[in-house]
């Protein structure tokens, strides 16, 4: 168990210094999310005064969640860029044969991809209070937004380290990117799945994305959340894309 705990701290240090100390590979997570928040919450905010909108804390609050949902999934589409680009410098090569257990590998990466999920989502919430958004939820309320963050962050992680570490390059990242970016806009990003009609109502209804997206605004409004619902979705999510992760490991090691 140190030895694992070791990898798992020497493999989260490396990347979370290299992000720290180089802001190119910071920034983007940081620009994008603010940029939507910005574009969602301040030049669509007449959105919130269609019929039929009734959320109460208001437009700002419901684009909130699902930019902090965005940037918890990207935030593990980045590591899992983090991992291809290791794998075409040679590192993860050489980490896969001094690492004794190889597991360890996946958790420190997962460790620096909820690193920049907290210190990105912190950055949001107060951007957004800062803008005069609304928090009806109280602690508990917060801290389940938290939990679902960093569930979405985990769940991501996995899935980018999953391709990452089958195809092993960097032109690896629309494989990682595209389908979460699909995902994220099928849910309801502009008005509750109510308002919306025709083919993309049925895609939000069918979309996992749309119980997380549902979840988080129903806890910052302070609104009980079906939490059966949304608990099964995420550890189901999450059991599929670690065992993803799992044999992306596994393929990476038999490739040597």
């Amino acid at each position: 168990m140190s030895r694992w705990l070791s990898v798992t701290r020497g493999c989260a240090w490396r990347v979370i210094h290299h992000m720290t100390h180089n802001p190119a590979f910071l920034l983007p997570s940081i620009i994008f999310p603010m940029f939507f928040l910005l574009a969602f919450a301040g030049g669509l905010s007449s959105v919130g005064d269609v019929p039929g909108f009734d959320y109460e804390p208001g437009y700002t609050a419901f684009q909130f969640v699902f930019v902090l949902v965005q940037s918890a999934a990207f935030g593990g589409v980045f590591t899992g860029f983090t991992i291809a680009s290791d794998f075409e410098k040679g590192f993860s090569r050489r980490l896969l044969l001094s690492a004794p257990h190889r597991s360890a590998i996946l958790a420190g990466y997962a460790i620096a991809a909820a690193f920049r999920a907290v210190f990105v989502g912190s950055l949001l919430f107060t951007a957004a209070l800062i803008s005069g958004m609304p928090v009806q939820g109280g602690a508990v309320d917060l801290g389940g937004l938290v939990i679902l963050a960093l569930s979405v962050n985990l769940i991501t992680t996995c899935f980018g380290a999953g391709v990452a570490m089958r195809l092993r390059t960097m032109q690896a990242g629309p494989a990682m990117q595209m389908p979460i970016f699909i995902l994220l806009f099928l849910a309801p990003v502009y008005v509750p799945r109510e308002l919306l009609q025709g083919w993309i109502e049925t895609a939000a209804s069918l979309n996992p994305v749309t119980a997380m997206m549902e979840a988080g605004r129903a806890l910052l409004a302070g609104d009980s959340a079906d939490l059966a619902v949304i608990g099964a979705v995420l550890v189901g999510l999450l059991a599929l894309m670690a065992v993803w992760a799992m044999r992306g490991l596994r393929s990476a090691e038999a490739a040597g």
